[in-house]
């Protein structure tokens, strides 16, 4: 496949006005030199300072990778520290037993890999924070609460190694353990080993989102309703924390280019797609996702932060890689998405047409997936396609048959009031009943205090008929109220769009329980990325 530039900047002068926003930055490289760049709009929209190709942000996620890039590469070649101590894969699994709570590693098969795909069945410390009082503008300390947050995570909501759930908690595990046991900060690792190889000049770890490089300011909102500067004070490392400039990311993929032709490099082995126990291919693994655009292999990861939204996708066999940066909250694995599905339209020809059918009436509702305690509401979306909330955000199925429909990764049926959706990147089949919507909740049963032991959380519900709050006091302080909507069944929706960490969890399932005399004694709440989190009535 032969670009040609001037095609290449055409495709990319066309994402700003579809992904709308204050500014961004776009990339496209081919056998790991650049051939197509664009920058517009504003890093500061009240200074009139323009973004530009220098221009540092939080990468946010991204960093995952580079962090088991460090990670592989330190077992390849210890430090001084390490050598001496002897065994390197020893120290690796010493230290994640001395990081985390006993309960998690004591008899449960857990391992460092397992954290490396998102498979330990820890749960998300930035959705658990609602449960601590977090206050989405509020401040997260890096030692102070990240280490109390470690000493609240004591179970885990399935068994290591049979399912995928996104989960920042594993990477700043990680990134604690690589440091402790390689002497170094890592801050300094990724100096050393990656940033200065890599070339990237100006990238570096700022854990501290208080106290980001300027000029760039990161924007919340939208065209209709007004951009704001996002307030972010919360302190990340290893799940993120790296800042970089376009110029940087560019570096980087060429430095990745180069070292994908070596089968033998660090980015060959944590590239490599990983299993699940049951030997299933897993479409996640050392903080990159494996995916597929227009029947083409790709590799890559998104980073979010409030006001930040950036992509970076490699598609090997076509030697293609695309670098998407915005200081707005537009969809940027979309549009990096968009503009490889475009230069793929252009010089592979268009993909043909699904034609999708019209969807089962029995498709809209709200379902109850009793194994994880969470709801699944299921809407209709353009012609022939339906939306399905379930995991924090909506994802879109094109209906093959009437009571089939499927995307990239999800294949689901309905069969009257029962669904089931193989969500294939988490490994997982649900079950889900439906819920007999359109009740009045029973008056004042749900009003009280719940404490939750191991999280050590207190659950205050206020309110009354169909309008409650749910708000959530711990050693974070008293968070805000969150509103809740009733769906049947003693089974509420509790709405947490903002959250210290973007995207938030969205919509908590929250199941109430009742003892033998009907009373209200516990409560179950949840999410994807949380599921499962018991409190008792006091």
């Amino acid at each position: 496949m032969t670009l040609v530039h001037p095609t290449i900047q055409a495709i990319l002068q066309n994402i700003p006005s579809r992904y709308r926003g204050p500014g961004g930055a776009l990339a496209v490289l081919k056998d790991g030199k650049l051939v197509g760049e664009h920058v517009w709009g504003f890093a500061d929209m009240q200074s009139l300072i323009p973004i530009t190709p220098s221009t540092l942000m939080p990468i946010c996620s991204i960093t995952k990778q580079m962090v088991c890039l460090i990670m592989k590469d330190l077992e390849r070649n210890p430090t001084p520290e390490m050598l001496k101590r002897g065994n390197v894969s020893r120290q690796f699994a010493d230290a994640l037993d001395q990081t985390l709570h006993p309960d998690l590693t004591a008899n449960t098969g857990l391992k460092l890999e397992h954290l490396c795909n998102n498979q330990s069945g820890i749960r998300d410390y930035w959705a658990m924070s609602m449960f601590w009082g977090a206050h989405p503008d509020g401040e997260f300390r890096l030692e102070e609460d990240a280490r109390k947050a470690l000493e609240r995570t004591r179970s885990l909501h399935f068994e290591p190694g049979t399912q995928y759930a996104y989960c920042n908690l594993n990477f700043h595990v990680l990134a604690r353990i690589i440091e402790d046991v390689s002497g170094q900060t890592l801050g300094d690792l990724l100096a050393e080993r990656l940033f200065l190889p890599a070339q990237m000049k100006t990238a570096r770890l700022c854990a501290d989102n208080a106290n980001l490089p300027p000029p760039c300011v990161g924007y919340e909102g939208t065209e209709s309703s007004g951009f704001i500067p996002a307030i972010n004070r919360m302190q990340w490392s290893g799940d993120a924390g790296v800042v970089a400039s376009l110029k940087d990311m560019i570096a980087y993929e060429h430095y990745l280019y180069t070292s994908w032709d070596d089968e033998q490099s660090v980015y060959r082995v944590i590239a490599q797609q990983q299993s699940f126990k049951d030997g299933t291919v897993a479409r996640y693994g050392y903080g990159l996702k494996h995916d597929i655009v227009r029947d083409v292999a790709t590799i890559g990861h998104g980073g979010a932060l409030r006001g930040f939204r950036l992509h970076r996708i490699q598609a090997p066999s076509e030697k293609l890689a695309i670098v998407v940066m915005l200081n707005h909250q537009a969809d940027a694995e979309e549009a990096a998405n968009d503009i490889m599905k475009d230069i793929f339209d252009i010089y592979k020809g268009h993909a043909p047409r699904l034609s999708p059918v019209s969807p089962s009436p029995n498709w809209v509702g709200t379902f109850y997936d009793a194994e994880a305690q969470l709801a699944v509401e299921i809407g209709h979306g353009r012609q022939g396609h339906l939306t399905v909330s379930y995991g924090g955000s909506d994802d879109t199925l094109v209906c093959v048959e009437e009571n089939k429909a499927q995307s990239s990764n999800m294949i689901g049926t309905i069969n009257g009031d029962f669904l089931t959706l193989h969500r294939l990147d988490d490994n997982r089949v649900i079950h889900a009943n439906r819920v007999a919507t359109g009740q009045q909740p029973p008056k004042y049963h749900y009003l009280g205090t719940y404490y939750c032991t191991e999280v050590d959380s207190t659950f205050h519900c206020t309110g009354g008929g169909g309008m409650l709050y749910g708000l959530f006091e711990g050693y974070l302080g008293y968070g805000p109220p969150h509103l809740m909507r009733y769906i049947g069944d003693d089974i509420w929706i509790l709405a947490c769009p903002r959250g210290l960490d973007a995207p938030a969890p969205g919509s908590w399932t929250v199941v109430f329980q009742r003892d033998d005399h009907g009373d209200i004694v516990h409560v179950t709440i949840g999410c994807w990325l949380a599921r499962k989190v018991g409190f008792a009535r006091t």
